[in-house]
């Protein structure tokens, strides 16, 4: 009995000598979600542009608020609903709508965004947008400004039907994206993208690859812009410090982990 007792004792003893046990290196290793910085990106100078939770930061351009009916939070997302499914107003007229914008502006930077369409949709984010042209040249709740394409490219409706500088990833009506790097993922999962406008250098990405880099006031731009439908839009080509936009387009669209490094001097 003795004996017994000692042995027991002895594996006691063994036992707080080892202290606890360790957790596994994966148990060991920061989680982030949807919408949430890491410590590297906070040391970096990155910060969010959407909460996941509201449109703290957004407002409806050329409007003090946000049209919400056509602009929704969902599931941590920023969601630009489908405008046949937004219903009417009880006088049977449509409700406001027009693109989401910043309330700052912002002139140098890297941006991150994630994305996804439906079958068939079209939308995009725009950036170098100065409210005053919009309103000059058009309803001043839709943005006239310089837009990154996001497009069901290979739909039947848009197949091979418009001009390069349309699909996915290209600096809409002006510049292409080269298409061999063009890899989207498959309509309805989010692709990443990122804008970087350095000085006059500026770059559009997608998943990862660079797929558009031009210079602001490059004979390059000018061109691409004199054979546009922006040609007719005074001070559009200049570089500005302009708000970061969502597009209201007819289609479905969602974002989310939208987030900048403005670049200093």
């Amino acid at each position: 009995m003795r004996m017994k007792y000692f042995a027991i004792l002895f594996c006691l003893v063994l036992l707080a000598c080892e202290g606890p046990k360790k957790a596994k290196a994966t148990d060991e290793k920061p989680v982030t979600g949807l919408n949430q910085l890491t410590e590297q990106e906070e040391a970096d100078g990155w910060r969010l542009l959407f909460d996941g939770k509201s449109f703290n930061g957004w407002r409806g351009l050329g409007r003090d608020h946000v049209p919400d009916a056509h602009w929704k939070i969902e599931d941590g997302t920023i969601r630009k609903l489908n405008s046949d499914e937004v219903p009417k107003l009880t006088d049977g007229s449509d409700p406001e709508s027009g693109d989401l914008a910043t309330i700052e502006t912002f002139e140098n930077y890297e941006l991150y965004f994630e994305w996804k369409i439906l079958k068939a949709g079209n939308s995009g984010l725009k950036y170098n947008v100065s409210e005053e042209i919009s309103k000059k040249y058009g309803s001043g709740f839709s943005a006239l400004g310089f837009e990154y394409q996001l497009l069901d490219d290979e739909d039947p409706k848009y197949d091979g039907k418009l001009k390069p500088s349309q699909y996915t990833s290209s600096l809409y009506d002006m510049i292409p994206a080269e298409p061999k790097l063009v890899e989207k993922k498959p309509v309805g999962e989010f692709n990443s993208s990122r804008i970087i406008i350095d000085g006059n250098h500026v770059e559009h990405w997608l998943n990862g690859k660079k797929t558009v880099s031009y210079e602001f006031s490059s004979n390059r731009l000018i061109s691409a812009y004199e054979d546009s439908k922006f040609v007719k839009y005074e001070k559009f080509l200049d570089k500005k410090s302009g708000h970061i936009i969502l597009q209201n387009h007819s289609d479905d669209a969602w974002f989310r982990n939208i987030k900048i490094r403005e670049i200093k001097d």
